[in-house]
């Protein structure tokens, strides 16, 4: 990264970006975790402009701890939206536009979204930052995704190169603006609609595998694994999935817990509504993009498996 001034902040040597960014975070009822979170960000070696937290009319201790922390660090406000609405995927978007929205007259290079149940290590974001400036075409960009299991923090299996989660998603300005802010779909998928746009406006997408983002909030009980697998089926339709792409895909979810039982619920959802044949709230051209890539990717690997299949057969004929 370019050379870098240090400041005093509570006591503590900050570090000062050439590149400067601000953070938006969408919390309800997080009591349990956004200290964890608040943490994370306070030990960062190179601290954001502004963090917007928003809280979505939370009825717990979120609102006071916030505070709490704002009133010891200037660059940290809260804003509460009282006003009562209906508890879907629509109200986490909008509670991120809000915050979003009130960035806009900072002066800053880079805008990311924040969950409030993950930490990552102090220089997280400097590094980050390194590999935006590295590639000045990367529009999103964020860490992996690390979930507790066993008493231990593992990557996330469905991790992606190509696909940067919600929960950390960072844009450079100039790509985010070109988005018009998150859009609230139905089903959820923000973040998977975002970044097929930053695509389609000829942005890079990458997801760092060394730059991990440790996940605290258990997943969904057993009691709420066939709702949202079947849900997740419903996102997909409404996102243009190609069929033969979701099918591929849910074949490396079936060891997902229940076993085998997740993929057929979510495919099981996917068929539904592509026989039901409602309308989507994305664009032809969205889908039509993203079909073209999803088909590029199957090609690939087909491809790739009669590569290595003619090598192998290649190789046992000469032996």
């Amino acid at each position: 990264m370019r050379k870098k001034e240090t400041v005093l902040l509570m006591g503590m040597p900050r570090a000062v970006p050439a590149s400067t960014y601000v953070l938006v975070t969408a919390a309800y009822n997080e009591e349990k975790y956004i200290e964890r979170v608040i943490a994370a960000v306070l030990s960062q070696s190179v601290l954001p402009k502004r963090w917007i937290i928003v809280s979505d009319a939370s009825s717990d201790r979120t609102d006071e701890i916030v505070r709490n922390y704002a009133e010891e660090n200037p660059f940290i406000e809260l804003v509460r939206i009282a006003e009562d609405h209906a508890r879907n995927f629509a109200a986490q978007v909008n509670a991120i536009n809000v915050g979003m929205a009130r960035c806009c007259g900072s002066d800053y290079e880079f805008i990311g979204n924040l969950d409030a149940d993950v930490s990552f290590e102090a220089d997280y974001f400097e590094r980050l930052l390194a590999k935006f400036e590295k590639d000045p075409h990367l529009g999103l960009a964020g860490g992996d995704i690390w979930e507790e299991a066993g008493g231990h923090f593992r990557p996330r299996y469905t991790n992606n190169p190509s696909a940067v989660a919600h929960a950390v998603q960072l844009f450079r300005r100039r790509c985010f603006e070109s988005l018009g802010g998150y859009t609230a779909l139905p089903y959820g998928g923000p973040d998977s609609h975002a970044e097929v746009l930053c695509r389609m406006n000829g942005w890079h997408v990458r997801s760092h595998d060394d730059l991990p983002v440790f996940h605290h909030r258990p997943c969904g009980g057993a009691g709420h694994w066939a709702s949202a697998a079947y849900r997740q089926g419903l996102m997909d339709y409404s996102l243009g999935i190609h069929p033969g792409f979701e099918i591929l895909r849910l074949l490396r979810r079936v060891f997902q817990r229940p076993y085998g039982a997740y993929a057929i619920v979510r495919l099981f959802g996917f068929i539904r509504a592509n026989w039901d044949g409602g309308p989507r709230p994305v664009s032809v051209q969205f889908v039509r993009y993203l079909r073209s890539e999803q088909r590029d990717r199957m090609l690939r690997v087909v491809a790739d498996r009669l590569s290595a299949l003619t090598g192998r057969e290649s190789k046992e004929s000469k032996e």
